[in-house]
């Protein structure tokens, strides 16, 4: 079955097409250009969304759960719920993130967790939903100087040993790997995780200059919700966060929720990193989409009010939805559209690996799309091109 997709402009989004026309076949685009380069097929159904803008799917690298339900919970209709509302904000693919918590609760979430990313997706759904690519692995490996809600007591000095278990129990479905460099460890544990492709993320962490350049050589690239829960960055003192805003060698990634972190940081953080190098994560929880109460954060409870979550006093992720935070950016930081929408899908794809597949409206890729209004607002989602 063939659909033929037109709108008014299309971001791949290196490139912005003006009167484009995508075409899918069994899930892949098979065309994507200006509508004067090709005759819409004979044998397509056509899709007109008129004065609409159609981008990548977003990928969100770092989220813990939504719609009432945290990751961890890992059972199918938990995460089912979590999908289908990642699906209407625009994400098409995700990585289920964990929080600190014992070993064997960890473990038994990354089986669960690891089972589902390891399923092939369905060929048909009742609900159009999200999909997950890979865990990102956030503690038990991190600072308890810097470790947030993290719990004290599940925290851990990095072990290859360890690391190799939840590899193992999550049939090596980890994908994304947060850890303090500074930690005794740490760098064999890098080296460990980055040769069997995880891509390791410095963040939670009191590192300083040399220890985070040490990561660095060691094969962490990322950095994890810069700014926060990190060292802070001294003109004597540069720390963690000079070293990730400085150094071409990290992407980083912000929550750009108006709580976490200001728009003047914002606008530091995306002038340093640049549109090739600023990744957008919501490290949405339980909460989103959901009223003000007490929900579940991995093995403790967070209180929300308004786009606050909170435990004992503490930031605990947020409520942030990827298109507010691709708005959010347009706004505090004055980026277009396209450099917003780059920042949640093809950079993200990238950190990730799968931008041969995700993150961008080519041909070959999946047939993901959000169909966005010119402000950013979500108008429909595709996944697998299932939904046009």
């Amino acid at each position: 079955m063939k659909t033929a997709i037109t709108a008014a402009t299309l971001l791949t989004p290196l490139e912005t097409i003006e009167r484009p026309m995508l075409v899918i076949e069994d899930g892949i685009i098979t065309f994507v250009g200006p509508r004067t380069a090709s005759a819409i097929p004979s044998d397509a159904k056509l899709v007109d969304y008129g004065d609409a803008v159609l981008a990548p799917g977003f990928v969100d690298v770092h989220i813990h759960g939504a719609a009432g339900h945290d990751v961890m919970e890992g059972e199918p209709a938990a995460l089912r719920a979590i999908e289908i509302m990642l699906a209407k904000h625009g994400v098409t693919s995700y990585c289920p993130t964990t929080v600190t918590a014992s070993t064997d609760q960890t473990l038994r979430a990354l089986e669960k967790i690891g089972a589902a990313v390891a399923r092939p997706p369905a060929p048909e759904a009742r609900e159009i939903h999200a999909r997950p690519v890979g865990i990102h692995l956030e503690g038990p490996f991190i600072s308890k100087s810097k470790c947030g809600v993290h719990p004290l007591k599940d925290i851990v000095e990095p072990s290859v040993k360890l690391f190799h278990q939840f590899w193992q129990s999550s049939q090596e479905t980890v994908k994304v790997l947060t850890i303090a460099p500074e930690l005794p460890g740490a760098e064999e544990l890098i080296k460990a995780a980055a040769t069997l492709g995880v891509r390791v993320s410095v963040g939670h962490s009191n590192a300083n200059a040399p220890e985070t350049y040490a990561a660095r050589k060691a094969g962490a690239r990322h950095a994890t919700h810069t700014f926060n829960a990190m060292r802070r960055m001294d003109h004597r003192d540069p720390g963690i966060v000079a070293v990730v805003l400085s150094d071409p060698g990290f992407t980083a990634d912000i929550i750009a929720d108006g709580v976490h972190v200001s728009d003047e940081y914002v606008r530091i953080f995306l002038a340093a990193k640049g549109e090739e190098r600023a990744v957008l994560i919501t490290d949405a929880i339980s909460a989103t989409g959901m009223p003000d109460g007490k929900y579940r954060l991995g093995t403790f409870e967070v209180e929300v009010k308004g786009l606050e979550c909170r435990a004992n006093g503490r930031l605990a992720g947020s409520v942030l939805t990827m298109d507010k935070a691709v708005r959010n950016v347009m706004k505090a930081a004055e980026w277009d559209l396209r450099r917003s929408v780059r920042a949640a899908t093809l950079n993200p794809a990238k950190l990730l690996g799968i931008d041969d597949k995700k993150g961008a409206l080519a041909v070959g890729k999946d047939a993901d799309i959000v169909v966005l209004s010119r402000k950013g607002e979500v108008v429909k989602t595709i996944v697998g091109g299932l939904g046009a």
